[in-house]
């Protein structure tokens, strides 16, 4: 058996991340999505423990604490992280997981977790990316707040392992399933105890 591989996918808010991810979940019977926390409030259409676990900043606090998030990070004003037992977990199994996270958050996992597979998702352009957040349901100050702080995140970019343009859905989604077939098959996964491994 292979340990699973761990996928990270960031972008600007509006590049189109988490819809990447939900393309790739519905091609990949191996992949599993870990769900981050947040404080931040729910969207329209977010249920709790799907889009993200929303939780207080009490709450949140708690768990930083405890020890129980591979990484967390204060972004936009508000906290986001990732449960550690589940990611762990999943790998153990042999599964790959993907998470969709913010640049502080996946460098931070890069530390921790050095085989972590870093892609970097850019919008076609600075126009459609305004556009985008634009049609979203949120209060100016937000939009704005989000579009200003994308320019640093996209310099960001330069620090993965991949770039991927989301300037077609399906190509990008495509693009990013080969990116994982091809890391998952590092003769570095290959479980120690395989016969052939023990060979080498």
């Amino acid at each position: 058996m292979r340990k699973g591989a761990l996928l990270i996918i960031s972008a600007p808010s509006g590049a189109g991340k988490t819809t990447i991810c939900r393309k790739l979940l519905a091609r990949r019977k191996d992949l599993r999505y870990s769900t981050s926390c947040t404080t931040r409030a729910p969207r329209p259409g977010e249920k709790d423990g799907k889009a993200y676990f929303f939780l207080s900043r009490e709450e949140f606090k708690r768990k930083i604490r405890r020890g129980e998030f591979l990484e967390w990070a204060l972004v936009h004003d508000e906290y986001y992280g990732t449960p550690l037992r589940f990611v762990e977990d999943q790998l153990a199994r042999g599964l790959n997981v993907v998470m969709a996270i913010d640049v502080q958050g996946a460098l931070a996992i890069r530390r921790k977790h050095p085989a972590a597979i870093l892609t970097f998702v850019l919008p076609p352009s600075l126009d459609a990316l305004k556009s985008r957040l634009a049609r979203r349901r949120e209060a100016q100050e937000s939009v704005a707040k989000r579009l200003a702080n994308s320019r640093g995140e996209l310099a960001a970019a330069k620090d993965y392992d991949y770039v991927v343009v989301n300037d077609d859905l399906a190509r990008a989604v495509s693009q990013i399933s080969c990116i994982l077939t091809a890391e998952s098959l590092r003769a570095s996964r290959l479980d120690p105890s395989h016969p052939v491994a023990a060979l080498a």
